[in-house]
């Protein structure tokens, strides 16, 4: 061995190893749907002139390249044509829609105990992207996503308490064909999770097969839409002030099959946005309220995710920076906003533009994750697996971010105040007994319910660490992700409902 290589970490029995880590302890010390709103950015004097603002851009602007379905309903509901190819939004009108949206509602997974109530300021984080990039685990370097690395993603989130619900974080590139490619995401979904799910249709014709796919996973013919287990991300405007004609179909589409939505604006401050902080929100938010007017006006009430999602770009360059300070406090400031206005708030994070598991990884990650938890985000997309600038995913990330989720969770669950946790008779009793608190049943007591202890975060002093092989979290998490791979093989459905799927749609796996 030269002086330069590390010695092998040790090995034990891999099944041991898995089965002590997915053991929870009898009270989980933060589980997810901790509740957020300490952090905020804004003061209420500047929520008023954000709002205002952006009403006053509906109501003068408004919205152009307005589809024709879509322009008779807002007309219907009390919209106003220009005339100049724009419409109008009175405030009365977004008032009113803000008003009847649903302010809670249930993402179910096909398994109801893996359902989450969406609203109020309880803090979930899941995932969301579309990168076109696999970070691969032998070389360490980055190539094209496939389909089997979708049904794996698929397959390591299930096994990970912190992934609420999982989005189809990767393009499969190997899959040419758009149609293929939506039913082979919705399928790979439902073949290897029973958490929500959410995918995106590239075009509304492709919702009524999919959901013949999902009726089948769900029991029958209509049975999906009863109980609805996947949510659709669509982006209908398009910045600045702009609506999407097939993605306002597929919200059409959606709608009708009682698919839950995620309306996601997505500016970019200083290129589709302005670049000043406050005038980025008031146009955002005016946007996303655009979205949510629409929702209002095709079906009142429909579930709707209110995903605001401040992107940044480095002004220098141009390009997108996911892990900015910057975008850290716009994140946190839409789910202040958001949850001011009442609505399920949908942001992302996590969003690093780190190419490798390093340093720069772990800081941006760790920034902008705590920002918008702190700040009340009820689904924090963006938020496990996602590198480069969300042009990447990584197999070492998601076991990573999920350890660092149990840390958020558990700062924002806070310190519990009360006469049995302010310790008095145990202090006295360690203070004229043994003179210390250990082993003390007040202290054993808070160690099961009160600590987080990390099975990948490294606590071992210098020593110890250099003789199990001075690993590093990458080393570490690559080899938490390929125990979970080799070991977690969940069959979701039968083999009837398999063979009924394969037998009229082009499965490819």
């Amino acid at each position: 061995m030269t002086p330069t290589q590390k010695p092998k970490p040790k090995r034990g029995g891999r099944r041991e190893r898995l089965a002590q880590r997915a053991a929870k302890p009898v009270i989980d010390p933060c589980p997810p749907g901790q509740i957020g709103g300490a952090y905020r950015p804004l003061s209420e004097r500047n929520i008023e002139d954000i709002y205002q603002t952006s009403l006053r851009l509906l109501a003068e602007l408004g919205m152009s390249e307005v589809p024709k379905n879509l322009s008779e309903k807002l007309l219907a509901a009390g919209a106003e044509d220009t005339g100049r190819g724009r419409i109008v939004f009175p405030p009365a009108l977004v008032e009113e829609a803000i008003d009847r949206a649903a302010k809670k509602f249930v993402l179910h997974g096909r398994d109801e105990d893996r359902s989450i109530e969406v609203g109020g300021q309880k803090v979930y984080f899941g995932t969301g992207g579309a990168a076109v990039q696999t970070l691969d685990m032998d070389s360490g370097l980055y190539r094209p996503s496939t389909l089997q690395d979708l049904h794996d993603f698929t397959r390591l989130q299930d096994h990970l308490a912190n992934v609420s619900w999982f989005t189809r974080c990767c393009i499969a590139t190997d899959v040419v064909d758009n149609f293929d490619l939506d039913v082979n995401t919705a399928y790979a979904l439902i073949k290897n999770t029973t958490k929500p799910v959410a995918t995106a249709f590239t075009l509304a014709e492709h919702i009524a097969p999919i959901v013949q796919i999902l009726d089948i996973a769900a029991g029958g013919e209509g049975a999906f839409s009863k109980r609805p287990f996947l949510k659709a991300h669509i982006s209908p405007v398009i910045s600045p002030m702009r609506f999407a004609e097939d993605a306002v179909d597929v919200v059409f589409g959606c709608i009708a099959h009682n698919i839950p939505i995620s309306c996601i604006t997505a500016a970019q401050a200083g290129a589709t946005a302005p670049a000043t902080l406050a005038g980025f929100l008031a146009q955002s938010l005016a946007e996303t309220l655009a979205s949510l007017v629409m929702v209002h006006a095709i079906k009142p009430g429909h579930p709707m995710i209110f995903s605001n999602w401040p992107l940044v770009i480095d002004l220098r360059t141009g390009a997108f920076s996911g892990g900015s300070g910057e975008s850290a406090v716009l994140n946190a400031a839409s789910a202040q906003v958001s949850n001011w206005l009442g609505l399920p708030s949908g942001v992302a994070s996590s969003m690093t533009d780190s190419k490798a598991i390093d340093a720069q990884y772990g800081a941006e990650k760790g920034i902008t994750a705590m920002a918008t938890a702190l700040a009340g985000g009820n689904l924090i997309y963006e938020s496990s697996g996602m590198t480069a600038s969300l042009l990447g995913a990584s197999f070492e990330g998601f076991v990573l971010d999920d350890e660092m989720h149990s840390n958020i969770y558990r700062a924002l669950r806070g310190i519990e105040v009360s006469p049995e946790n302010l310790g008095f008779d145990a202090i006295c009793e360690a203070v004229l007994g043994e003179g210390h608190f250990l082993g003390g049943a007040h202290t054993l007591a808070a160690m099961e319910r009160d600590y987080f202890y990390p099975s990948l975060a490294n606590r071992d002093e210098p020593r110890t660490w250099q003789a199990s092989g001075a690993p590093d979290a990458w080393e570490i998490a690559k080899s938490r992700a390929k125990d979970i791979l080799d070991s977690h093989h969940p069959k979701y459905l039968s083999s009837q409902q398999d063979h009924q799927i394969r037998a009229q749609f082009k499965i490819l796996s």
